[in-house]
């Protein structure tokens, strides 16, 4: 559709937001540019929904949260900031590669004692979780690791998220991939699915947020 009179473009919206958004902490800032220069840096977590989230937490009160799937740590460091000194951020992912990136930046940040790394599949540090008793009791969980799995991540979640808890999925409008059914790969099909599953699930009130690629917030019942 073209564009009325006087009318800005989706760009010229999206840099307007993106300029009235509150300054990042420093050792965030440093650790997004540390990441940028570093390969796959497209698995970083945008800055503005991360501020959104943080902000979610903080109104929560949050203190236990949940991140799956951490790359150089910047989504766990922002947690972390978001809650109080004897908070605790259950930091999932497979490999040290990049984790190891982040660390340095967790102390520096003076967080890093918040943060307890687990590196294995997600599924069976979570699952340990559920047998170990922790049903119920966190807080938060962002997920954004590994699309086949994201429906047992949200299933998972949801035993380990209190009433009242916050389960936020990554990349729900996954570059509008999902939106074209020509599109079979399996992630797409796994995220389409999920979205599908979210939006009828009597066990929580869900909203897909129009921020970065796409990030759908749901409220356990």
């Amino acid at each position: 559709m073209p564009l009325l009179k006087d009318e800005v473009s989706a760009e010229e919206r999206m840099a307007y937001i993106r300029g009235h958004v509150s300054e990042s902490h420093p050792v965030l800032e440093k650790l997004k540019e540390i990441t940028e220069g570093r390969s796959r840096a497209a698995m970083l977590s945008d800055y503005e929904s991360s501020v959104l989230l943080s902000n979610m937490l903080k109104f929560a009160c949050a203190k236990k949260c949940i991140d799956v799937g951490v790359f150089t740590g910047y989504s766990s460091l922002a947690w972390a900031l978001s809650i109080p000194q004897d908070g605790k951020v259950v930091a999932c992912d497979i490999s040290t590669e990049f984790t190891d990136i982040g660390k340095p930046f967790w102390k520096e940040a003076g967080v890093d004692h918040k943060i307890d790394l687990r590196i294995a599949p997600a599924l069976d540090t979570l699952q340990a979780m559920i047998d170990g008793g922790e049903t119920g009791t966190y807080d938060f969980i962002f997920i954004d690791a590994d699309k086949e799995s994201y429906d047992m991540y949200y299933e998972q979640g949801l035993l380990l998220l209190r009433q009242g808890g916050i389960i936020a999925v990554d990349n729900s409008f996954w570059m509008g991939r999902c939106m074209k059914e020509s599109d079979t790969s399996l992630p797409t099909q796994a995220i389409r699915q999920l979205n599908a599953k979210i939006k009828k699930d009597p066990r929580v009130t869900s909203v897909m947020i129009n921020i970065s690629d796409g990030i759908f917030i749901c409220l356990k019942k």
